[in-house]
């Protein structure tokens, strides 16, 4: 059985840098206090109107093509991970695919959060494994800036997240004790309300009755109306304490899992790249695990937390320092909304 090795990778972030200091002109806030919580010192924003999730993302899968020595006509299928798709629907891989002028090949998007970069490569690692395709594209791009609520009403929440995109391609591969060596997936959606988009959606009455004013019509409504409009209700919502609680839980669960099924321990890691959700719980897993600085990398201060790209905006970033050789240990690793989490250990 062939294991699935990552044959190139690439990373695209928007020209334009905001800092603490100029979310301050928005909202009641002070650098200190982002920094205090977070670790964030800057973020990127996409262009508002020339950049979107798909077109970050082809510019980090042009770059992991290239460096796999292929075209965008040897891949075989695309995973794309988004929580913020160009349009409700269609998803944004075939979107990619059009953009990149593909071949009619298959294309899923993965809607697992902060979690579905991981998640997305898992589904593309069960292909090669099992030998349907060779060469895998995995995208995780994000465009946050355009749907945050940036008054002090929103703080907690939108300075916390980023805009960005990274992409890895997945490759067959021969050689013994080389390429992904296990993942692992899981879900909680006892307290999925706590970290979530209400609106738009299809809920109504059923969840959360007080956010889904569908008015007294029949058929037809909308996904968003105007009462939902009117109370602003359109935001992510997120209870921070709660998320973190359960975070500096399931986060070493999760990468412990990785390594006891393979017999290895945290002190045989090379690197560990958990989700870039906030540097005080990467310090706390890190911690917990008892790892040294150089074994754990952490780049949230420059990007916020861009949800499903940040895993391999932080892996791409990792390579190019030359923190990542051949033949290291790496754990992927992260944790979000639903709640899901999940790990990849590979040996690179």
């Amino acid at each position: 059985m062939p294991t699935s090795v990552i044959a190139g990778i690439g990373m695209y972030v928007p020209q334009q840098v905001v800092t603490n200091h100029d979310l301050m002109q928005y909202m009641d806030t002070t650098d200190e206090w982002i920094q205090e919580r977070t670790g964030i010192q800057q973020r990127r924003y996409a262009h508002r109107t020339e950049e979107t999730t798909t077109t970050m993302g082809v510019a980090a899968a042009q770059q992991a093509i290239e460096r796999a020595g292929l075209t965008p006509q040897d891949i075989d299928f695309i995973v794309f991970a988004t929580l913020s798709p160009d349009y409700y629907f269609p998803g944004c891989g075939v979107l990619l695919q059009r953009a990149m002028g593909m071949r009619q090949i298959g294309a899923l998007d993965v809607r697992n959060q902060c979690s579905g970069f991981v998640y997305a490569i898992s589904v593309a690692d069960q292909f090669i494994k099992t030998g349907m395709y060779k060469n895998i594209l995995v995208v995780g791009a994000e465009k946050h800036s355009f749907g945050l609520d940036f008054s002090t009403r929103g703080r907690n929440v939108s300075v916390i997240f980023g805009d960005g995109a990274g992409a890895v391609v997945l490759q067959a591969n021969e050689e013994p004790n080389r390429g992904i060596l296990s993942t692992h997936l899981h879900s909680d959606g006892n307290e999925a309300e706590i970290l979530a988009m209400y609106n738009p959606g299809t809920h109504a009455n059923k969840w959360k009755p007080e956010l889904a004013d569908f008015g007294d019509a029949a058929m037809g409504q909308m996904f968003v109306t105007q009462p939902m409009l009117d109370k602003e209700q359109f935001y992510p919502n997120m209870d921070g304490p709660a998320v973190f609680k359960t975070a500096v839980v399931k986060f070493p669960e999760v990468i412990m899992e990785s390594l006891n099924a393979n017999g290895l321990t945290p002190q045989d890691l090379q690197l560990l790249i958990p989700h870039q959700a906030n540097l005080r719980i990467s310090q706390f897993v890190q911690q917990r695990l008892k790892l040294r600085d150089d074994q754990v990398y952490n780049n949230i201060q420059q990007y916020g937390n861009t949800t499903a790209a940040s895993v391999p905006i932080a892996l791409c970033e990792a390579w190019q320092e030359g923190r990542v050789k051949n033949g290291d240990l790496v754990c992927l690793a992260a944790f979000g909304s639903g709640f899901t989490w999940a790990s990849a250990l590979l040996r690179w």
